[in-house]
Formats: structure tokens, C-alpha cells, sequence
């Protein structure tokens, strides 16, 4: 797959890395040609320096064949022109966006661009981990109305049957790990 990706911090530098060692084809764009050092020495993507909302630098970058597009600066507005320009004028098929104010999500989820929010998600899972040890989140579907969690057992859960654990339409048990090796579980397995 082709993918263009407007950032090159450490996030952007990471992205590109991983999606170029998987053997994608990666253009990332920065203005900062210092940028660059970020990535690894066996990055084999172009590295194109600009700004990531300009017409031609995005040409330049292959924006007109890519698969998907991902804007992580660290400015909002500059990541929300860039995938919308990504999205409306040259159709790429999956645009994704840092933002850092999480109040913009629904705005950019309605014009097509998903969002991802470290700032949302590191307040969350800090919450989560005060409040509720032994929990993790693992996945969240969706804008957030669907999640797969881990639990761990405790005194409190041991003991109890699987069927005890769900409620139907709600929560559903899919996966119990014992020792390290995952399996399903049936209504009646006993939590240990």
C-alpha cells in the first residue's frame, strides 16, 4: 500500500518506520529538513520537505495513488487542512488525524476524517488506572461505544461462573487467558 504521512516528529518518524519496515511504500512530509534524523537509517520511503497542506508538495509526495493518509503534527489546524485536503481533493480512501483537543473529533468524524487523540486517550487510561486497577482497555471500537477489556481475577471475581459475568446486549465474555494461553470460554467456565 501506498501511504503519505504530513509529520515528522515522533510520532510521524515512528509511523512511517513501522509502515516502511512492513514494506509499504511511505512518503512523509515536514518542514523542518532536521526532521528527518527521526527516522531510521533503514528507512526506505521518500522524505519530502514542505508543508503538508501545499498542493504541490503533496504531488510531490504521491498523494494522487495513496491508500491512506495520516497528518501528526503537533498543531491542529495544520493536521485538519492537510486531511481534508487529503480527503476532498484528492479522495485518498483512509485519512486519519492527530488532534490534541478532543472537543473537534465529532466536527472532522463528520467530514470524513478519523481522529485519534492522544489527549483523550492518555486522560482516560489514567483515569482508568486510578480508579479501576486490574482493568485495561485494549481496544475501543467505534467513537467509543464498544470496548474490549481485560480483566483481571481477583478474590472478588473467583470463583464465579462466566454466565454470572454477562449481560446480554452490554458485556459479553470472548476470551480467557490461564497461564498465558488464551482460549474461549463457554457460559459455564469457572473464573479461577
Amino acid at each position: 500500500m501506498r501511504f503519505v504521512i504530513v509529520g515528522c516528529g515522533r510520532v510521524g518518524a515512528q509511523l512511517a518506520n513501522r509502515l516502511s519496515l512492513q514494506g509499504h511504500e511511505v512518503a512523509i512530509i515536514d518542514r523542518d529538513p532536521a526532521a528527518f534524523r527521526r527516522l531510521s537509517p533503514n528507512f526506505r520511503g521518500k522524505k519530502i520537505e514542505g508543508v503538508g497542506f501545499d498542493r504541490d508538495v503533496l504531488i510531490a509526495a504521491g498523494i494522487e495513488r495513496a491508500d491512506g493518509f495520516a497528518s501528526v503534527t503537533n498543531g491542529d489546524n495544520t493536521n485538519v487542512v492537510s486531511a481534508r485536503i487529503a480527503r476532498q481533493v484528492f479522495r485518498v480512501p483512509k485519512v486519519v488525524t492527530r488532534i490534541y483537543d478532543p472537543r473537534r473529533a465529532e466536527i472532522y468524524r463528520r467530514l470524513g476524517i478519523q481522529t485519534i487523540s492522544p489527549t483523550e486517550w492518555g486522560a482516560t487510561r489514567i483515569a482508568e488506572l486510578l480508579c479501576h486497577p486490574g482493568v485495561t482497555t485494549l481496544l475501543t471500537v467505534g467513537n467509543g461505544e464498544v470496548s474490549v477489556i481485560e480483566v483481571e481475577v481477583n478474590a472478588h471475581l473467583a470463583g464465579h461462573r462466566v454466565n454470572e459475568l454477562v449481560i446480554p446486549g452490554e458485556v459479553n465474555v470472548v476470551a480467557l487467558v490461564r497461564g498465558g494461553r488464551a482460549t474461549l470460554p463457554t457460559l459455564g467456565t469457572v473464573l479461577q
